[in-house]
């Protein structure tokens, strides 16, 4: 079955129906989101739509400041929670997608 974008565009078309944030706010959290996720072509497009609605640079910079210390707060309460947990006598079974073989050795 080939891919279909459809369902995507859908997504990206209700990111933007709602009107309980404005146009800059939708900019904003979607470039949160974007570079959150890790994807540099989802960034790339919405930085240049960002500097196209007139967000400027140095808000986008300050969005990456915010996006980078919330994900190392996630990151490192992450790692705590799962000191803790390996602390414990009985920890949490993850399952075989933590496991060696589940991730091929990843």
């Amino acid at each position: 079955m080939p891919y279909d974008g459809a369902l995507v565009q859908d997504y990206l078309g209700k990111t933007h129906a709602g009107s309980l944030l404005t146009d800059r706010e939708k900019h904003l959290v979607g470039l949160a989101v974007t570079m959150t996720r890790g994807c540099q072509v989802c960034t790339r497009n919405r930085s240049v739509k960002a500097r196209a609605a007139g967000i400027g640079d140095e808000v986008i910079n300050a969005l990456v400041e915010v996006v980078a210390a919330v994900n190392a707060g996630v990151t490192a309460a992450t790692a705590r929670e799962a000191f803790r947990v390996a602390d414990e006598s009985e920890a949490e079974a993850c399952g075989t997608l933590c496991s060696a073989e589940g991730s091929n050795g990843r």
